[in-house]
């Protein structure tokens, strides 16, 4: 037991670089990828599956829908889910646009949105891992390697942003969460 909380408080420092989670871990599959269709997420107050824009979840709720989608393979109901988003177009959204449309196929429309997120805020490691990680599908590793370096230089040694490029660019498998 006292090893699993020492593992734990290891942990913590990097639980908040993953996408959409405070876990590093893939999600945890829950009804929305589970019985849920066409992009609708599962909603706890009505035990059913709803449209996203007309539930009363947060945008933190959604997130997470947004990432089981995603590693469930369901792009295309991962940006309705994002298309629902009350936030407005931050950083954090674009970050998400970006990744959901590059696991769509529409690999420049990602692109695209990750220099938006980016713009925003510089300091987005989850967005630069996310275009690393594009890169490395591209099979231009100098451009991945170069976000890996600015992960590092922006303080995100040893986090998921920069120990998952760091995989990708080693093994040339990419993250879907």
């Amino acid at each position: 037991m006292k090893h699993l909380a020492i593992l734990a408080l290891c942990a913590l420092p990097y639980a908040a670089f993953a996408a959409g989670s405070d876990d590093t871990a893939p999600p945890v599959k829950t009804q929305t990828s589970e019985d849920c269709k066409k992009g609708e997420i599962w909603d706890e107050k009505t035990s059913l599956c709803v449209a996203p824009e007309t539930t009363g979840m947060n945008d933190d709720q959604r997130f997470l829908a947004v990432r089981e989608l995603a590693y469930a393979g369901r792009p295309e109901d991962a940006l309705r889910v994002l298309a629902s988003m009350t936030e407005g177009k931050t950083d954090r959204v674009m970050t998400y646009l970006g990744f959901a449309n590059r696991k769509a196929g529409r690999l420049e429309e990602g692109l695209a949105y990750y220099a938006d997120a980016l713009v925003q805020n510089p300091d987005n490691i989850q967005a630069r891992s996310y275009l690393g990680q594009a890169y490395v599908e591209m099979n231009e590793l100098v451009l991945a390697s170069a976000e890996l370096n600015q992960i590092r230089l922006r303080g995100g040694a040893g986090s998921w942003a920069e120990v998952t490029l760091a995989k990708a660019v080693a093994t040339g498998q990419t993250t879907s969460y």
